[in-house]
């Protein structure tokens, strides 16, 4: 059995993850506020934005963000995501701010810190195969795809990097990843998907989706 797939290493892992995102859920208490006061304020409430996306073993659950986008409104003018993504919106994710409450779903076991991102399968492009192996880990807050190309990449060179780290997987991987997203989020690399105001994964997912029962 391959050393980061055997049941000591993911326990460990799991454990990392709780601790961490402890942490870091008490040390950005105050700056979480602050945003929701701000996203409250400046793009109205609910202040979280919930959608239901695949996790590990391809079970159901509700990802979280912070809201980066005006609600639609036909009569103003607000239908596409160029008119609903505000200047405060795009500040929002090109800091990976509106991240900050996935911490939760880290906390419950639902995500990890790294990992395949939580995406919708209409936005992976996989066969039902690929797609199995993709959802083998839990999804991350970051991961292989967000550390070489973010929002530029395609659906298939996004989810051949997914695959990838699915096979390669370890603690010397995750914490290379850890290091090259925070150069990513400094930089903004990546973040909106060229010819789009948003990213390849937001430009299909609106800020008011129902979440699945």
């Amino acid at each position: 059995m391959h050393t980061a797939h055997r049941p000591s290493h993911l326990r460990a892992k799991r454990v990392v993850d709780v601790v961490l995102a402890l942490v870091l859920i008490v040390l950005t208490a105050p700056l979480m506020v602050t945003v929701a006061v701000l996203v409250a304020v400046r793009l109205g409430r609910p202040v979280i934005f919930r959608q239901c996306r695949p996790g590990r073993g391809g079970r159901p659950f509700e990802v979280l963000k912070f809201r980066s986008m005006l609600e639609p409104d036909p009569a103003r003018g607000l239908v596409s995501d160029a008119d609903r993504l505000t200047g405060f919106g795009i500040a929002l994710r090109s800091t990976s701010l509106d991240e900050l409450p996935s911490l939760v779903n880290i906390l419950r076991g639902e995500m990890s810190f790294v990992g395949p991102r939580p995406l919708m399968s209409d936005q992976i492009a996989a066969t039902p195969d690929e797609e199995r192996r993709r959802h083998a880990v839990r999804p991350g807050l970051t991961g292989l795809a967000q550390v070489s190309g973010r929002n530029n990449l395609s659906k298939r060179e996004r989810l051949r990097l997914d695959l990838e780290y699915v096979e390669r997987r370890s603690a010397l991987l995750d914490v290379q990843i850890l290091f090259r997203t925070l150069v990513v989020v400094l930089r903004r690399d990546g973040v909106t998907a060229p010819g789009y105001v948003s990213g390849i994964e937001q430009r299909v997912s609106t800020d008011r989706i129902p979440t699945a029962a």
